[in-house]
Protein backbone atom coordinates (compact mmCIF):
# COMPACT_ATOMS: atom_id res chain seq x y z
CA UNK A 1 0.00 0.00 0.00
CA UNK A 2 1.80 3.33 -0.77
CA UNK A 3 0.28 5.92 1.61
CA UNK A 4 3.44 7.91 1.90
CA UNK A 5 3.82 11.23 -0.08
CA UNK A 6 6.29 11.13 -2.78
CA UNK A 7 8.21 14.56 -3.51
CA UNK A 8 6.06 14.83 -6.56
CA UNK A 9 2.74 14.84 -4.40
CA UNK A 10 4.45 17.33 -1.55
CA UNK A 11 5.45 19.61 -4.62
CA UNK A 12 1.60 19.87 -5.64
CA UNK A 13 0.89 19.96 -1.78
CA UNK A 14 3.11 22.71 -0.90
CA UNK A 15 1.84 24.75 -4.17
CA UNK A 16 -1.88 24.31 -3.78
CA UNK A 17 -0.82 25.63 0.16
CA UNK A 18 1.25 28.94 -1.16
CA UNK A 19 -1.95 29.49 -3.35
CA UNK A 20 -4.24 29.64 -0.41
CA UNK A 21 -1.51 31.78 1.73
CA UNK A 22 -1.07 34.69 -1.30
CA UNK A 23 -4.84 34.53 -1.99
CA UNK A 24 -5.97 34.82 1.45
CA UNK A 25 -3.58 37.75 2.55
CA UNK A 26 -4.93 39.31 -0.74
CA UNK A 27 -8.33 39.09 0.55
CA UNK A 28 -7.19 40.17 4.01
CA UNK A 29 -7.03 43.26 2.71
CA UNK A 30 -10.51 43.74 2.05
CA UNK A 31 -11.62 46.54 4.45
CA UNK A 32 -14.12 46.20 6.17
CA UNK A 33 -16.67 48.78 8.30
CA UNK A 34 -20.11 46.89 8.81
CA UNK A 35 -21.25 43.70 10.30
CA UNK A 36 -23.30 43.59 7.38
CA UNK A 37 -20.37 44.12 4.90
CA UNK A 38 -18.96 41.39 6.55
CA UNK A 39 -21.85 38.45 7.27
CA UNK A 40 -23.63 39.46 3.78
CA UNK A 41 -20.77 42.46 1.63
CA UNK A 42 -23.31 45.13 1.68
CA UNK A 43 -25.30 42.77 -1.07
CA UNK A 44 -22.75 43.26 -3.66
CA UNK A 45 -21.73 40.04 -4.64
CA UNK A 46 -21.81 38.82 -8.52
CA UNK A 47 -24.66 36.50 -9.24
CA UNK A 48 -22.08 34.08 -11.18
CA UNK A 49 -19.35 34.40 -8.28
CA UNK A 50 -22.28 33.43 -5.60
CA UNK A 51 -23.31 30.33 -7.86
CA UNK A 52 -19.60 28.51 -7.63
CA UNK A 53 -19.66 29.40 -4.05
CA UNK A 54 -23.08 27.74 -2.89
CA UNK A 55 -21.46 24.77 -5.59
CA UNK A 56 -18.71 24.56 -3.18
CA UNK A 57 -20.28 25.11 -0.08
CA UNK A 58 -23.02 21.67 -1.00
CA UNK A 59 -20.01 19.93 -1.80
CA UNK A 60 -18.15 18.20 1.06
CA UNK A 61 -15.46 15.96 1.62
CA UNK A 62 -18.47 13.46 2.65
CA UNK A 63 -19.91 13.94 -0.85
CA UNK A 64 -16.22 13.80 -2.33
CA UNK A 65 -15.27 10.31 -1.29
CA UNK A 66 -19.27 9.43 -0.26
CA UNK A 67 -20.34 10.23 -4.38
CA UNK A 68 -18.07 7.40 -5.75
CA UNK A 69 -19.09 4.90 -3.18
CA UNK A 70 -22.69 5.32 -3.92
CA UNK A 71 -22.85 4.66 -7.62
CA UNK A 72 -20.05 1.91 -6.83
CA UNK A 73 -22.28 -0.05 -4.59
CA UNK A 74 -25.40 0.76 -6.42
CA UNK A 75 -26.04 2.82 -9.18
CA UNK A 76 -27.00 6.70 -10.21
CA UNK A 77 -30.07 7.03 -8.61
CA UNK A 78 -28.32 9.74 -6.50
CA UNK A 79 -28.67 12.16 -8.70
CA UNK A 80 -32.02 12.53 -7.89
CA UNK A 81 -31.10 13.82 -5.04
CA UNK A 82 -30.19 17.11 -7.54
CA UNK A 83 -33.33 17.29 -9.12
CA UNK A 84 -34.91 17.24 -6.09
CA UNK A 85 -32.40 19.97 -5.17
CA UNK A 86 -33.15 22.11 -8.09
CA UNK A 87 -37.35 22.31 -7.33
CA UNK A 88 -36.26 23.10 -3.88
CA UNK A 89 -34.33 26.06 -5.04
CA UNK A 90 -37.32 27.00 -7.61
CA UNK A 91 -39.58 27.08 -4.68
CA UNK A 92 -36.48 29.12 -1.74
CA UNK A 93 -36.39 31.49 -5.01
CA UNK A 94 -39.76 32.57 -5.69
CA UNK A 95 -41.08 32.08 -2.19
CA UNK A 96 -37.94 32.61 0.58
CA UNK A 97 -35.43 34.69 -1.12
CA UNK A 98 -38.32 37.90 -1.90
CA UNK A 99 -39.36 37.81 2.25
CA UNK A 100 -35.50 38.37 2.60
CA UNK A 101 -34.89 40.91 0.63
CA UNK A 102 -37.94 42.76 1.61
CA UNK A 103 -36.85 43.01 5.35
CA UNK A 104 -33.02 43.33 4.31
CA UNK A 105 -32.26 40.14 6.34
CA UNK A 106 -28.53 39.50 7.53
CA UNK A 107 -29.78 35.76 8.76
CA UNK A 108 -32.93 34.10 7.52
CA UNK A 109 -34.02 33.89 10.99
CA UNK A 110 -35.11 37.29 10.84
CA UNK A 111 -38.06 36.38 8.56
CA UNK A 112 -39.54 34.89 12.19
CA UNK A 113 -38.62 38.06 14.14
CA UNK A 114 -41.50 39.64 12.08
CA UNK A 115 -43.70 36.98 12.12
CA UNK A 116 -43.90 35.82 16.27
CA UNK A 117 -41.36 38.72 17.40
CA UNK A 118 -37.33 38.55 18.69
CA UNK A 119 -37.31 34.88 20.69
CA UNK A 120 -38.83 33.19 17.70
CA UNK A 121 -35.60 34.33 15.66
CA UNK A 122 -32.77 33.87 18.61
CA UNK A 123 -34.74 30.32 19.50
CA UNK A 124 -34.45 29.69 15.49
CA UNK A 125 -30.93 30.56 16.00
CA UNK A 126 -30.06 28.46 18.65
CA UNK A 127 -31.50 25.58 16.80
CA UNK A 128 -29.52 26.20 13.38
CA UNK A 129 -26.24 26.24 15.62
CA UNK A 130 -26.69 23.20 17.42
CA UNK A 131 -27.80 21.21 14.66
CA UNK A 132 -24.51 22.84 12.65
CA UNK A 133 -21.97 22.36 15.11
CA UNK A 134 -22.83 18.53 15.40
CA UNK A 135 -23.03 17.95 11.19
CA UNK A 136 -20.13 20.28 10.56
CA UNK A 137 -17.73 18.79 13.45
CA UNK A 138 -18.54 15.49 11.98
CA UNK A 139 -17.62 16.74 8.62
CA UNK A 140 -14.41 18.53 9.19
CA UNK A 141 -13.62 14.82 11.02
CA UNK A 142 -13.75 12.62 7.57
CA UNK A 143 -12.18 15.66 6.13
CA UNK A 144 -9.62 15.03 8.50
CA UNK A 145 -9.32 11.25 8.38
CA UNK A 146 -9.13 11.37 4.77
CA UNK A 147 -6.34 13.83 4.97
CA UNK A 148 -4.59 11.99 7.75
CA UNK A 149 -4.58 8.43 5.51
CA UNK A 150 -3.22 10.20 2.91
CA UNK A 151 -0.64 12.42 4.56
CA UNK A 152 0.60 10.35 6.99
CA UNK A 153 0.29 6.40 6.40
CA UNK A 154 -2.14 6.03 9.51
CA UNK A 155 -5.17 7.82 11.44
CA UNK A 156 -3.36 8.08 14.82
CA UNK A 157 -4.36 10.66 17.39
CA UNK A 158 -2.10 13.01 16.85
CA UNK A 159 -2.05 12.61 13.07
CA UNK A 160 -5.36 13.82 13.19
CA UNK A 161 -5.27 16.25 15.01
CA UNK A 162 -2.70 17.63 12.63
CA UNK A 163 -5.03 17.38 9.71
CA UNK A 164 -8.14 19.02 11.72
CA UNK A 165 -5.14 21.48 12.09
CA UNK A 166 -4.94 21.99 9.02
CA UNK A 167 -8.22 22.23 7.76
CA UNK A 168 -9.21 24.82 10.47
CA UNK A 169 -6.27 27.18 9.90
CA UNK A 170 -7.04 26.91 6.01
CA UNK A 171 -10.82 27.96 6.68
CA UNK A 172 -10.06 30.78 9.33
CA UNK A 173 -7.24 32.15 6.98
CA UNK A 174 -10.41 33.13 4.70
CA UNK A 175 -13.30 33.92 7.05
CA UNK A 176 -11.28 36.06 9.64
CA UNK A 177 -10.60 38.85 8.05
CA UNK A 178 -12.07 39.59 4.62
CA UNK A 179 -15.29 37.61 6.02
CA UNK A 180 -18.61 36.58 3.50
CA UNK A 181 -16.48 38.56 0.41
CA UNK A 182 -13.25 36.16 1.29
CA UNK A 183 -15.08 33.41 1.70
CA UNK A 184 -17.03 33.15 -1.48
CA UNK A 185 -14.11 34.14 -3.51
CA UNK A 186 -11.98 31.05 -2.12
CA UNK A 187 -14.98 29.32 -2.43
CA UNK A 188 -14.47 29.53 -6.21
CA UNK A 189 -10.40 28.71 -6.05
CA UNK A 190 -12.11 25.85 -3.80
CA UNK A 191 -14.36 24.81 -6.85
CA UNK A 192 -11.99 24.77 -9.40
CA UNK A 193 -9.62 22.58 -7.69
CA UNK A 194 -12.04 19.96 -6.57
CA UNK A 195 -13.73 19.60 -9.63
CA UNK A 196 -10.32 19.67 -11.39
CA UNK A 197 -8.77 16.68 -9.51
CA UNK A 198 -12.26 14.77 -10.26
CA UNK A 199 -11.85 15.35 -14.21
CA UNK A 200 -8.55 14.33 -14.09
CA UNK A 201 -9.24 10.74 -11.93
CA UNK A 202 -12.03 9.99 -14.12
CA UNK A 203 -9.55 10.09 -16.79
CA UNK A 204 -6.93 8.58 -15.67
CA UNK A 205 -9.38 5.69 -14.70
CA UNK A 206 -11.03 5.97 -17.73
CA UNK A 207 -7.66 5.20 -19.87
CA UNK A 208 -6.48 3.01 -17.32
CA UNK A 209 -9.59 0.28 -18.28
CA UNK A 210 -8.60 0.40 -21.89
CA UNK A 211 -10.07 -2.70 -24.21
CA UNK A 212 -12.73 -3.00 -21.51
CA UNK A 213 -16.23 -2.45 -22.97
CA UNK A 214 -17.13 -0.36 -19.77
CA UNK A 215 -21.13 0.55 -20.82
CA UNK A 216 -21.59 -3.49 -21.27
CA UNK A 217 -20.19 -4.30 -17.82
CA UNK A 218 -22.10 -1.47 -15.98
CA UNK A 219 -25.12 -2.71 -18.05
CA UNK A 220 -25.13 -6.31 -17.08
CA UNK A 221 -24.72 -5.52 -13.56
CA UNK A 222 -27.74 -2.65 -13.50
CA UNK A 223 -25.25 0.32 -12.60
CA UNK A 224 -26.43 2.66 -15.66
CA UNK A 225 -29.69 3.18 -13.33
CA UNK A 226 -30.60 6.33 -13.09
CA UNK A 227 -34.77 6.94 -11.94
CA UNK A 228 -35.32 4.63 -8.74
CA UNK A 229 -39.75 4.33 -9.09
CA UNK A 230 -39.49 1.75 -6.04
CA UNK A 231 -41.59 2.55 -2.98
CA UNK A 232 -38.26 2.10 -0.58
CA UNK A 233 -35.24 2.68 -2.34
CA UNK A 234 -32.64 5.53 -1.06
CA UNK A 235 -33.62 7.99 -3.80
CA UNK A 236 -37.05 6.54 -4.90
CA UNK A 237 -38.83 9.30 -7.02
CA UNK A 238 -41.63 9.39 -4.11
CA UNK A 239 -38.45 10.27 -1.64
CA UNK A 240 -37.21 12.90 -3.96
CA UNK A 241 -40.71 14.78 -4.28
CA UNK A 242 -41.40 14.81 -0.62
CA UNK A 243 -38.53 14.27 2.31
CA UNK A 244 -35.61 14.70 0.42
CA UNK A 245 -37.69 17.84 -1.22
CA UNK A 246 -38.36 19.15 1.95
CA UNK A 247 -34.34 18.69 3.19
CA UNK A 248 -33.45 20.42 0.10
CA UNK A 249 -35.49 23.72 0.96
CA UNK A 250 -34.06 23.51 4.71
CA UNK A 251 -30.95 23.40 3.09
CA UNK A 252 -31.31 25.81 0.38
CA UNK A 253 -33.63 28.22 2.26
CA UNK A 254 -33.61 27.92 6.00
CA UNK A 255 -29.72 27.17 6.65
CA UNK A 256 -27.87 30.33 7.38
CA UNK A 257 -24.76 28.42 6.15
CA UNK A 258 -25.98 28.08 2.49
CA UNK A 259 -28.22 31.05 2.52
CA UNK A 260 -25.92 33.34 3.58
CA UNK A 261 -24.02 34.12 0.53
CA UNK A 262 -27.25 33.96 -1.44
CA UNK A 263 -28.38 37.01 0.77
CA UNK A 264 -25.10 39.09 -0.56
CA UNK A 265 -26.65 39.00 -3.86
CA UNK A 266 -27.11 42.80 -5.64
CA UNK A 267 -31.07 42.12 -5.41
CA UNK A 268 -33.47 39.21 -4.89
CA UNK A 269 -33.45 38.54 -8.68
CA UNK A 270 -29.75 37.87 -8.79
CA UNK A 271 -30.15 36.02 -5.63
CA UNK A 272 -32.56 33.76 -7.12
CA UNK A 273 -30.72 33.20 -10.50
CA UNK A 274 -27.37 32.55 -8.51
CA UNK A 275 -29.51 29.08 -6.67
CA UNK A 276 -30.76 27.82 -9.71
CA UNK A 277 -27.70 28.60 -11.33
CA UNK A 278 -25.98 26.79 -8.58
CA UNK A 279 -27.84 23.77 -8.85
CA UNK A 280 -27.80 23.61 -12.50
CA UNK A 281 -23.77 23.35 -12.21
CA UNK A 282 -24.10 20.63 -9.35
CA UNK A 283 -25.52 18.11 -11.07
CA UNK A 284 -22.52 17.59 -13.72
CA UNK A 285 -20.18 17.83 -11.04
CA UNK A 286 -22.21 14.81 -9.14
CA UNK A 287 -22.63 13.12 -12.07
CA UNK A 288 -18.61 13.31 -12.42
CA UNK A 289 -17.92 11.75 -9.21
CA UNK A 290 -20.54 9.12 -9.34
CA UNK A 291 -18.89 8.02 -12.96
CA UNK A 292 -15.78 7.14 -11.14
CA UNK A 293 -17.30 5.51 -8.48
CA UNK A 294 -19.06 3.33 -11.81
CA UNK A 295 -15.37 3.00 -13.23
CA UNK A 296 -14.11 1.78 -10.04
CA UNK A 297 -16.56 -1.13 -9.96
CA UNK A 298 -15.06 -1.81 -13.70
CA UNK A 299 -11.41 -1.80 -12.31
CA UNK A 300 -12.22 -4.09 -8.83
CA UNK A 301 -15.22 -6.16 -10.97
CA UNK A 302 -12.81 -9.42 -10.44
CA UNK A 303 -10.96 -8.15 -7.54
CA UNK A 304 -11.65 -9.24 -3.95
CA UNK A 305 -10.80 -5.93 -1.65
CA UNK A 306 -10.83 -5.58 1.86
CA UNK A 307 -11.94 -1.63 2.43
CA UNK A 308 -10.66 -1.15 5.67
CA UNK A 309 -7.55 0.61 6.48
CA UNK A 310 -6.04 0.42 10.32
CA UNK A 311 -9.59 -0.51 11.66
CA UNK A 312 -11.29 2.21 9.61
CA UNK A 313 -14.47 1.67 7.02
CA UNK A 314 -12.97 3.69 3.86
CA UNK A 315 -14.78 4.13 1.06
CA UNK A 316 -13.80 2.91 -2.32
CA UNK A 317 -12.23 6.14 -4.01
CA UNK A 318 -10.03 6.03 -0.67
CA UNK A 319 -8.90 2.44 -1.27
CA UNK A 320 -7.88 3.79 -4.76
CA UNK A 321 -6.06 6.97 -3.64
CA UNK A 322 -4.00 4.94 -1.27
CA UNK A 323 -3.54 1.64 -3.24
CA UNK A 324 -3.84 2.61 -7.16
CA UNK A 325 -2.58 6.30 -7.58
CA UNK A 326 0.15 7.17 -8.81
CA UNK A 327 2.90 10.05 -7.44
CA UNK A 328 1.90 13.39 -8.55
CA UNK A 329 -1.71 12.12 -8.92
CA UNK A 330 -2.04 11.17 -5.19
CA UNK A 331 -1.03 14.86 -4.04
CA UNK A 332 -3.97 16.32 -7.05
CA UNK A 333 -6.75 14.32 -5.32
CA UNK A 334 -5.20 14.71 -1.34
CA UNK A 335 -5.54 18.96 -2.58
CA UNK A 336 -9.21 18.01 -4.03
CA UNK A 337 -10.45 16.42 -0.76
CA UNK A 338 -8.63 19.00 1.52
CA UNK A 339 -10.24 21.77 -1.12
CA UNK A 340 -13.93 20.12 -0.45
CA UNK A 341 -13.53 19.73 3.02
CA UNK A 342 -12.21 23.70 3.42
CA UNK A 343 -14.92 25.16 0.84
CA UNK A 344 -17.50 23.47 3.44
CA UNK A 345 -16.03 24.41 6.44
CA UNK A 346 -14.84 28.30 5.79
CA UNK A 347 -18.62 29.20 4.89
CA UNK A 348 -20.01 27.84 8.28
CA UNK A 349 -17.47 29.80 10.42
CA UNK A 350 -19.23 32.70 9.07
CA UNK A 351 -22.64 31.40 8.73
CA UNK A 352 -22.54 30.79 12.78
CA UNK A 353 -20.78 33.58 13.30
CA UNK A 354 -23.56 35.89 12.22
CA UNK A 355 -26.67 33.96 13.58
CA UNK A 356 -24.26 34.59 17.19
CA UNK A 357 -23.89 37.91 16.32
CA UNK A 358 -26.82 38.85 14.35
CA UNK A 359 -29.77 37.54 15.82
CA UNK A 360 -28.26 36.61 19.25
CA UNK A 361 -25.45 39.00 20.59
CA UNK A 362 -26.10 42.49 18.53
CA UNK A 363 -30.05 42.73 20.10
CA UNK A 364 -28.74 42.07 23.69
CA UNK A 365 -25.51 44.52 22.96
CA UNK A 366 -27.92 47.52 21.21
CA UNK A 367 -30.77 47.56 24.29
CA UNK A 368 -27.76 47.98 27.04
CA UNK A 369 -25.08 50.37 25.23
CA UNK A 370 -24.37 52.57 22.82
CA UNK A 371 -22.02 51.27 20.27
CA UNK A 372 -20.55 51.62 17.06
CA UNK A 373 -20.18 49.62 13.75
CA UNK A 374 -16.79 48.60 14.17
CA UNK A 375 -17.56 46.66 17.97
CA UNK A 376 -19.60 44.28 16.06
CA UNK A 377 -16.93 43.86 13.26
CA UNK A 378 -14.28 42.73 15.68
CA UNK A 379 -16.91 40.88 17.81
CA UNK A 380 -17.97 39.14 14.38
CA UNK A 381 -14.19 37.79 13.93
CA UNK A 382 -14.09 36.81 17.73
CA UNK A 383 -17.39 34.79 16.59
CA UNK A 384 -15.34 33.27 13.62
CA UNK A 385 -12.17 32.23 15.67
CA UNK A 386 -15.04 30.90 18.85
CA UNK A 387 -16.74 28.47 16.30
CA UNK A 388 -13.22 27.20 15.05
CA UNK A 389 -12.48 26.04 18.14
CA UNK A 390 -16.00 24.57 18.83
CA UNK A 391 -15.99 22.21 15.37
CA UNK A 392 -12.71 21.31 16.49
CA UNK A 393 -13.58 20.26 19.51
CA UNK A 394 -16.41 18.45 17.59
CA UNK A 395 -14.59 17.02 15.70
CA UNK A 396 -12.49 15.51 18.27
CA UNK A 397 -15.70 13.96 20.13
CA UNK A 398 -16.43 12.34 16.28
CA UNK A 399 -13.19 10.90 16.51
CA UNK A 400 -14.13 9.26 19.75
CA UNK A 401 -18.02 8.89 19.21
CA UNK A 402 -16.58 6.54 16.13
CA UNK A 403 -14.53 4.50 18.25
CA UNK A 404 -16.79 3.83 20.87
CA UNK A 405 -20.24 3.76 18.93
CA UNK A 406 -21.83 1.51 16.13
CA UNK A 407 -23.74 4.26 14.63
CA UNK A 408 -21.84 5.36 11.59
CA UNK A 409 -20.22 8.66 11.19
CA UNK A 410 -20.72 9.51 7.25
CA UNK A 411 -24.60 8.65 8.12
CA UNK A 412 -24.66 11.03 11.20
CA UNK A 413 -22.87 13.89 9.58
CA UNK A 414 -25.29 13.83 6.60
CA UNK A 415 -28.32 13.12 8.92
CA UNK A 416 -27.73 15.15 12.26
CA UNK A 417 -29.08 18.47 10.33
CA UNK A 418 -32.73 16.60 9.71
CA UNK A 419 -33.16 16.65 13.15
CA UNK A 420 -32.89 20.57 13.44
CA UNK A 421 -34.55 21.05 10.04
CA UNK A 422 -38.02 19.48 10.96
CA UNK A 423 -38.50 22.32 13.88
CA UNK A 424 -37.29 24.74 11.48
CA UNK A 425 -39.56 23.83 8.49
CA UNK A 426 -42.53 23.54 10.16
CA UNK A 427 -42.10 27.31 12.07
CA UNK A 428 -41.46 28.84 8.86
CA UNK A 429 -44.67 27.21 6.89
CA UNK A 430 -46.56 28.05 9.47
CA UNK A 431 -44.81 31.81 9.68
CA UNK A 432 -45.23 31.94 5.80
CA UNK A 433 -48.50 30.13 4.47
CA UNK A 434 -50.78 30.70 7.92
CA UNK A 435 -52.10 32.78 10.35
CA UNK A 436 -51.43 30.68 12.90
CA UNK A 437 -49.03 30.29 15.45
CA UNK A 438 -47.55 32.42 17.90
CA UNK A 439 -43.97 32.77 19.72
CA UNK A 440 -45.06 30.66 22.97
CA UNK A 441 -45.14 27.54 20.19
CA UNK A 442 -42.03 28.21 18.29
CA UNK A 443 -40.09 26.12 20.91
CA UNK A 444 -42.24 23.53 21.30
CA UNK A 445 -42.38 23.28 17.39
CA UNK A 446 -38.72 23.41 17.56
CA UNK A 447 -38.06 20.65 20.14
CA UNK A 448 -41.42 18.76 18.59
CA UNK A 449 -39.76 18.44 14.74
CA UNK A 450 -36.55 17.59 17.07
CA UNK A 451 -37.60 14.75 19.21
CA UNK A 452 -40.10 13.40 16.35
CA UNK A 453 -37.13 12.47 13.78
CA UNK A 454 -34.74 10.97 17.05
CA UNK A 455 -38.36 8.56 17.67
CA UNK A 456 -37.67 7.28 14.12
CA UNK A 457 -33.98 6.13 14.51
CA UNK A 458 -33.73 2.58 14.50
CA UNK A 459 -31.11 3.01 17.69
CA UNK A 460 -34.34 4.96 19.74
CA UNK A 461 -37.53 2.37 19.23
CA UNK A 462 -36.23 -0.04 16.72
CA UNK A 463 -38.36 2.00 14.15
CA UNK A 464 -37.03 1.48 10.57
CA UNK A 465 -38.54 3.67 8.24
CA UNK A 466 -36.37 5.69 5.20
CA UNK A 467 -34.69 8.75 5.92
CA UNK A 468 -36.78 11.26 3.78
CA UNK A 469 -40.12 10.28 5.40
CA UNK A 470 -38.30 10.65 8.77
CA UNK A 471 -38.60 14.35 7.56
CA UNK A 472 -42.39 14.58 6.43
CA UNK A 473 -42.93 13.02 9.64
CA UNK A 474 -40.60 15.55 11.58
CA UNK A 475 -41.97 18.54 9.98
CA UNK A 476 -45.58 17.89 10.21
CA UNK A 477 -45.38 17.73 13.94
CA UNK A 478 -43.56 20.57 14.25
CA UNK A 479 -46.29 22.72 11.65
CA UNK A 480 -49.12 20.82 13.64
CA UNK A 481 -47.74 22.66 16.82
CA UNK A 482 -47.83 25.91 15.17
CA UNK A 483 -51.51 24.98 14.29
CA UNK A 484 -52.03 24.68 17.99
CA UNK A 485 -52.09 28.49 18.69
CA UNK A 486 -53.50 31.94 17.40
CA UNK A 487 -51.33 34.75 15.89
CA UNK A 488 -50.27 36.76 18.79
CA UNK A 489 -50.16 40.06 16.14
Amino acid sequence: MHSSFSSVDWFVFIAYFLLLAISSFMFSRIKIKSSREYFVSASSMPMFGVAISVLATSQSAATFLGGPEFSFKYDFTFIGFYFSALLGVIFVAFVLIPKFYAIRAITVYELLESRYGEKAKKQAGIMFLIGRVMASGARLYIGALAISMILFGDISFWHLLASIGILILGALSYAYFGGIKSIILSDIIQAVTYVGAGVVVLVFLYYSLEGIDILSTLNESNKLRFIDTSLDGKFSVIGLLTGWLLLNIAAFGLDQDMTQRVLSCKNKQEAAKSLILSILLTIPVVLLFLSIGALLFVFYQNTTIEQNFNGENITIFMYYILNEMPDGLRGLVTVGAIAAALSSTNSVLGAMASVAVEDLYRPWKTKRDKVDEMHFVMVSRLAVVFFAIVLSGMAIVSYFWQKYSDLSLISFALGVMAFAYTGLLGVFFSAIFTKRGNATLVPFALVGGFLSVLALQPYTFGISIGFSWQIVIGTIVAFSIMQLGDSNE
